[in-house]
């Protein structure tokens, strides 16, 4: 109806649009405007590119595969073309080197938890370093430490367990102000 480009839209039907491959130069095109916009608002700005694992097969394996390589091929030409960004190989790390279907979910299509975890981890070794890692380390554990739900709230065990987490969100915040657990802390206060 109003001839915009979208990536995707879930709020209105999908017969409402027309799918077509943008080519590499459009793409290119597109985001030399947009990292020159984010270089004006932050001239030290850090971009990370990735490719989706994930196989949009709604559309064919060869519409997939062709897609995916428009995207590569955009990708590498701006890193190649500026500093300041990168690219990390998700994609290749799932079709390349976990080509395994044991790494995917029962669908075939999703990475599973032993797939993700693999990139997780080797994105971590690549991209952060040895200080954000072990900040990440304690943020997951008191986001599983969240999730969990007691036998026994009431308990005094429980008590301490509230207690220890809630001084160690305390300790993050003061450490890392930027770093938001206005919700854990609010959790492991009760």
């Amino acid at each position: 109806e109003t001839n915009q480009v979208v990536a995707n839209c879930h709020k209105v039907p999908a017969k409402t649009f027309s799918r077509e491959l943008n080519s590499i130069e459009s793409n290119i095109r597109a985001f030399d405007i947009m990292l020159y916009r984010l270089h004006r608002f932050n001239p030290n700005i850090k971009v990370m590119f990735t490719v989706s694992p994930v196989r949009h097969i709604k559309d064919g394996i060869i519409e997939n595969n062709r897609s995916k390589a428009r995207l590569l091929e955009t990708v590498h030409h701006l890193v190649d073309k500026f500093d300041k960004l990168y690219y990390f190989p998700a994609y290749e790390i799932m079709v390349d080197v976990l080509r395994d279907y044991r790494f995917y979910d029962i669908d075939l299509v999703h990475p599973n938890y032993a797939g993700t975890s693999y990139v997780l981890e080797l994105f971590k070794q690549s991209c952060m370093s040895e200080e954000t890692i072990a900040v990440s380390e304690k943020m997951h554990k008191i986001f599983l430490a969240k999730k969990h739900r007691p036998f026994n709230p009431e308990s005094e065990q429980h008590k301490v367990f509230l207690d220890k987490n809630y001084r160690q969100c305390l300790e993050l915040s003061k450490q890392y102000p930027h770093l938001d657990f206005g919700e854990e802390l609010d959790y492991f206060e009760r």
